[in-house]
């Protein structure tokens, strides 16, 4: 059979037709009104684009049709997981003699590159077949789409339809904006927008389509009156009661008349609202991300895990929480981080229940929340809950407490980084490659309990930081006002103690060296990166670079892009990476000429004298609040060092795993070295312990290797969301959980602008650079640096960037604070930036007001 039409039989044989082309038999068989087809089953074509059928006897198939819609129908298009919604070509008012020539491109769109990075991107097989429907063309008065349950909340008691004038291109394509229908009950919900345009038929002599005005007096009626709306609703409930499950239904109107073009299931919900029963969690990663971007693998998961839940119960019961009640309670200090779709999130409501373990709670809960930055509200168990009397007595007790650790906080440092450079010496000391996997273990067991169960400074720091930095803020707003709305950040430019600076100046001092010098400039130009390794280290002229080259490693080797991520390969494991950020400043000309300390010192200096002016004549207004910046800026630059030591941490913990890898690769119990990284601590210690459940971890491996790839290749999670009951349930937390999000700033709509947070001052007007991966780019080249997240590592591309605009971030994130160092513009926090700037516009940026100003996309 060369074609099967629409009141044949097409369950016969082997013919292989496709979901769409299956779903338009089921509604004509069942009555509904459905336009004439027929449908050319995908093994009718051949390998030779071509295929077995006369078009001649199609076109006897349709005596009185002038035009034709011919479109895809592929065996997984219009499924209840993927609706491939506009990946095939699909062609409108086709003439006949045009209509061999739309059939086969039809037919090849299968194998076009859309359609491709489609099926890999949802883990599909490469290829499929595909079936071409050619249907009478209908020249709708009205088209839209019409859904059987709410595809944005879920909720199936409410039905949703979108009408546009003409034909319905223009809704898919989202070229017309369309009439909105919601029905609820028995009542209809109508929002209308100005049609000022519609598509119809093009009369020239190839067919197609045309953008056409609509007649003033009909641009603001509805498209459709509450009769087609009821007579849509009926057909929805139709369908469900056949098909099983709410449908997404195309439809047009032909004087009057109503026609069904196609219907599939609804693919994506949000979730149900009589789904949302069982735990709720609030989950989100606006600060996390910095430290976590992208997909993280199960290793570095569980390692961050159980170092979370350690540290926040010392902290905890450094704040006045009882022992009694920290382990009545391990659960909550367990449950502080979760893994969704491979992405590192904070359980916020385990943050809150620690919250609201600490004494004060029980006085003012909402002042606690406002204090603590908590926007979410949960249920507080009882147990948390201290009487009032006890609960004065407690605060009291952490108020003492707190004074003393806060006037011991320097001393604590100095202890906590000397006790960092002495563990990190002795293991630096230690050949790992001598050491078989179980005295690699020990020695992991032995470095946690010597530094990272000690880790009471950071924690401590981090606290003081933040309360420091809002007094600072307040003080400024309260003496200085609206005139100087971000003097506090000005105060804080050029503070030269900040270690995540030092690599700057170390690398463009090393690029200077190199340019200054013709046989180093031409040896890191003009030769591959092993190739320039190999010669610094044999060729006696580079001994003395050679000697500094190597210290930068020694000293800040794993400060790089994804340094807290134990997959991350760091530039002291592969120094061939630090040699092409080298090589791209050099290429950029970027040496210490163009790399100053007098723009951030200029900005500070503004500032003071701005502070001494106002406050001029008041001693005790200045004193105090020369003691606020001068703690502030103590603790926001401490803030920052005990970050890299945290890096020189976790750099050591990277070592002992990575050899690890290497020993269950050498015993032929994992296929690769790196496949270690796929597994938790806990297996691997359980399966060198004898206490594994997973005998075979390479079978284990080349699961979580799958899983974690369509990770990589999937649509991140929203910034915050919620789930109910079992958070993996129903899986895809991109679509399927309705984001929640609460108290967050907006962008105002206001054309051609963004707003964030300024982070530090200065006006750049530039072309933007969007950057995801800062590994892929030598250089900036003055361009402003536009990107989701940074962490520490991505400071080696700052050098180089007019501006830094993030799209997450807070006053206190990695990039705020090296930014206001070295005297960069800098917005964080700018809702929408990657989905509104695109490489080459050019952008306007004010790093006081963060305000963005589009100049030309």
């Amino acid at each position: 059979m060369d074609f099967v039409a629409d009141g044949e039989s097409w369950q016969q044989g082997s013919l292989v037709i496709g979901g769409k082309a299956r779903n338009l038999f089921r509604l004509k068989a069942l009555g509904f009104p459905v336009p004439k087809f027929v449908v050319i089953p995908a093994n009718s074509f051949q390998e030779a684009d071509s295929f077995r059928v006369s078009v001649l006897k199609i076109l006897a198939a349709f005596p009185k049709t002038t035009h034709f819609a011919v479109r895809s129908s592929a065996m997984d298009e219009d499924g209840a997981k993927h609706s491939f919604a506009g990946q095939y070509e699909s062609f409108l008012f086709v003439k006949p003699q045009n209509l061999a020539e739309k059939i086969k491109a039809v037919w090849q769109s299968a194998h076009s590159p859309r359609v491709i990075e489609y099926r890999r991107h949802h883990n599909l097989a490469p290829q499929t077949e595909i079936a071409v429907i050619i249907q009478e063309m209908i020249d709708a008065d009205v088209s839209g789409v019409a859904f059987g349950a709410n595809p944005v909340n879920g909720r199936t008691d409410e039905k949703v339809i979108n009408a546009v004038y003409g034909l319905g291109e223009g809704l898919v394509s989202g070229v017309l904006d369309a009439d909105q229908f919601v029905i609820k009950g028995t009542e209809i919900a109508a929002k209308l927008v100005p049609k000022t345009q519609r598509f119809s038929l093009y009369k020239g002599q190839k067919g197609g389509t045309q953008l056409t005005d609509v007649p003033t007096e009909e641009q603001n009626a509805a498209t459709l009156t509450d009769a087609q709306i009821w007579q849509l609703a009926e057909v929805l409930d139709k369908v469900l009661t056949e098909f099983g499950q709410p449908q997404d239904i195309e439809f047009a109107y032909r004087n009057g008349e109503l026609f069904l073009l196609q219907t599939r299931p609804i693919t994506s919900f949000g979730q149900k609202e009589d789904e949302k029963k069982g735990a709720y969690v609030l989950w989100d990663n606006s600060n996390i991300i910095e430290s976590y971007p992208g997909v993280t693998a199960p290793l570095t998961f569980s390692f961050i895990t159980s170092s979370y839940e350690g540290a926040y119960r010392q902290f905890s019961a450094y704040l006045g929480v009882c022992e009694k009640v920290i382990a009545e309670n391990q659960r909550v200090f367990a449950n502080t981080l979760g893994l969704l779709d491979g992405r590192v999130y904070y359980n916020l409501k385990t943050w809150y229940h620690m919250l609201a373990m600490l004494p004060g709670y029980s006085l003012n809960a909402r002042y606690m929340e406002k204090m603590m930055g908590v926007k979410a509200r949960f249920d507080v168990p009882e147990k948390y809950r201290l009487t009032r009397g006890k609960a004065w007595g407690s605060i009291l007790t952490m108020v003492v407490k707190m004074l003393v650790r806060f006037l011991a906080l320097p001393r604590k440092r100095r202890e906590f980084m000397a006790l960092v450079d002495q563990t990190i010496a002795h293991y630096q000391a230690i050949d790992f490659a001598q050491k078989d996997a179980h005295e690699l273990m020990d020695l992991y067991l032995d470095f946690e309990r010597t530094l990272l169960d000690e880790w009471k400074a950071p924690l401590l720091n981090d606290f003081f930081a933040m309360i420091w930095f809002g007094l600072l803020q307040k003080q400024c707003e309260k003496y200085l006002g609206d005139d100087h709305p971000n003097i506090h950040n000005d105060l804080l430019c050029g503070s030269s103690d900040i270690i995540s600076v030092e690599p700057v100046h170390r690398s463009i001092g090393l690029a200077s060296r190199i340019a200054a010098n013709p046989a180093l400039k031409k040896l890191f130009l003009d030769h591959a990166e092993s190739e320039v390794l190999r010669d610094l280290r044999e060729n006696p002229d580079f001994a003395d670079f050679n000697l500094d080259f190597e210290k930068y490693l020694t000293d800040f080797g794993e400060r790089c892009v994804g340094e807290l991520k134990l997959e991350t390969i760091s530039y002291a494991q592969e120094p061939a990476r630090f040699v092409r950020v080298l090589k791209s400043y050099v290429a950029s000309g970027l040496t210490e000429q163009l790399f100053s300390e007098k723009r951030e010192n200029a900005i500070r200096i503004a500032a003071e004298t701005v502070v001494e002016r106002t406050l001029q004549g008041n001693f005790l207004k200045k004193w105090w609040f020369d003691l606020v910046l001068k703690q502030t800026r103590s603790l926001v630059s401490a803030r920052e060092n005990l970050r890299y030591e945290r890096t020189r941490a976790f750099g050591v913990v990277r070592q002992l795993f990575t050899e690890m890898g290497k020993r269950f690769y050498r015993d032929k119990i994992l296929p690769t070295e790196r496949a270690i990284f796929y597994l938790t601590k806990e297996e691997i210690f359980a399966y060198l312990e004898g206490r594994s459940v997973n005998g075979d971890l390479a079978a284990l491996v080349a699961l979580r290797q799958k899983e974690f790839t369509a990770y990589q290749n999937s649509d991140a999670p929203p910034e915050r969301f919620a789930t109910y009951g079992a958070p993996y349930q129903g899986g895809d937390f991109s679509k399927k959980f309705q984001t929640e999000i609460l108290d967050t700033t907006e962008n105002k709509e206001v054309a051609n602008e963004l707003q964030g947070i300024g982070c530090s001052p200065g006006r750049v007007r530039g072309r933007v650079r969007v950057v995801l991966d800062p590994a892929e780019v030598a250089s900036l080249d003055g361009d402003i640096l536009v990107t989701h997240s940074t962490d520490p590592g991505w400071v080696m591309l700052f050098p180089g960037a007019g501006g830094i605009v993030v799209e997450r971030g807070s006053l206190l994130s990695h990039s705020a604070i090296v930014s206001r160092e070295m005297g960069k513009p800098c917005i964080v926090s700018v809702t929408g930036l990657l989905k509104t700037l695109k490489t080459g516009d050019e952008i306007e940026m004010d790093g006081s007001t963060g305000l963005i100003k589009i100049i030309t996309p």
